[in-house]
């Protein structure tokens, strides 16, 4: 049996990463079944409950396992006891640099050297990799850099940013994410959630939202208050109930996040034509079916608008993180961005009433460029096959 660590965002509260993990974990299956896959979590009852199919033993990072988070022995032991390591996601970044509660990179780049001088190759898996705006940080990606065999990204800019920080690296290969290979559960499945939530009653349709706790983060301190943001999320979303008679489904995946949908929602006039679902009660593939009914979904996190994607529904990009925009220009949806900064009720509106009347059309140019971004999601296994049986 062979072995190989996959180091993410691995927890169960986020159904992004859920995505990830779940869909990389059945790509693989598919091929080979001699791996046996060590997954780094604060969770490992969750690892098991919904990953127990597969060859996998969950790492606990919690203290009773002298561990803070990413910080500590269980990580170093599982990253250099193994034939390979996974990075995947959005885990190498530099915000918060020195807090192992928030920042994985700094923990990472120490292990990684590690890893090197034990011949532990690491492979970045349809990843992303920034924002990287510090000095520290940049030293912190080139240790990582220095110990990774291969790169496989999920959008150009990850390979941008390599170059224009003047990083030495490996081969960058530009693929996508795993998560645009969700598939929807069964009809009989998803038709019993909307029943039990009452979705989609409405002949005129639903507008999908999705909104994240992360507002300073983003628009930088006293820039754009929580205030403001509530406002305008609700007010666009007022806006849309009046102008296109439609209801409003807020998607939450991460559940954190519930607290800020909330608050949104009861500063809205007509809070009775939302509904709100969370991962918090649904999977990431039943979370995906749902989305594949809304008409149009407008979302600040990115794998909000990846399962969009996957499910062939129009979407607009609240750009929040560079890997949203990175993700909308791969699937040639550059048109349907908003950035943070220019958020307010009349600019995010206005796109999305556009949206809303051209998304028969948005639909049928998206899908070919989707199913493209799915195979190449897949074909990185291929590549990392490869590079294990040559590591013998």
């Amino acid at each position: 049996m062979r072995t190989v660590t996959i180091v993410g965002n691995n927890s169960g509260r986020n159904a992004g990463d859920n995505a990830i993990l779940g869909n990389m974990l059945d790509d693989f299956a598919k091929i080979r079944t001699d791996i046996l896959f060590k997954v780094p979590t604060l969770n490992p009852r969750f690892i098991r409950k919904h990953f127990g199919h597969h060859n996998i033993k969950p790492v606990g990072l919690l203290p009773w396992n002298l561990a803070l988070k990413n910080l500590g022995w269980p990580l170093y032991h599982a990253m250099t006891r193994t034939e390979m390591v996974l990075i995947v996601d959005n885990i190498l970044f530099d915000r918060q640099l020195n807090n192992p509660v928030f920042n994985n990179l700094k923990s990472i780049s120490w292990y990684a050297s590690a890893c090197r001088k034990r011949g532990v190759p690491l492979v970045l898996y349809n990843a992303s990799v920034g924002p990287i705006d510090h000095e520290a940080g940049r030293r912190a990606l080139q240790k990582v850099l220095d110990a990774t065999a291969l790169i496989i990204t999920r959008d150009g800019n990850t390979r941008q940013l390599i170059l224009d920080k003047g990083l030495r690296h490996p081969e960058i290969v530009v693929h996508a994410d795993c998560a645009l290979n969700t598939c929807p559960p069964d009809t009989e499945r998803l038709e019993e959630i909307i029943a039990g939530e009452a979705l989609f009653t409405n002949p005129k349709g639903t507008v999908g939202l999705n909104i994240n706790a992360y507002i300073d983060n983003w628009s930088g301190p006293g820039r754009f208050t929580r205030q403001d943001f509530l406002r305008s999320m609700a007010g666009t979303a007022d806006r849309l109930i009046e102008e296109l008679d439609v209801d409003i489904l807020f998607t939450v995946t991460q559940v954190m996040d519930l607290k800020i949908t909330s608050e949104c929602v009861a500063r809205m006039k007509h809070a009775n034509r939302v509904k709100t679902v969370s991962n918090r009660d649904y999977t990431y593939q039943e979370i995906a079916g749902l989305l594949a009914r809304v008409d149009i979904h407008a979302g600040m996190r990115t794998h909000t608008l990846i399962f969009c994607a996957a499910v062939n529904t129009p979407m607009i990009s609240i750009n929040a993180y560079p890997k949203s925009a990175g993700f909308m220009a791969t699937i040639g949806q550059d048109e349907w961005n908003i950035g943070f900064a220019d958020l307010s009720v009349d600019r995010l509106s206005n796109l999305m009433i556009r949206a809303w009347h051209r998304r028969r059309e948005i639909r049928e140019t998206m899908k070919p460029l989707v199913e493209l971004e799915k195979k190449k999601a897949r074909k990185s296994v291929n590549l990392v096959l490869d590079l294990l049986d040559k590591s013998r």
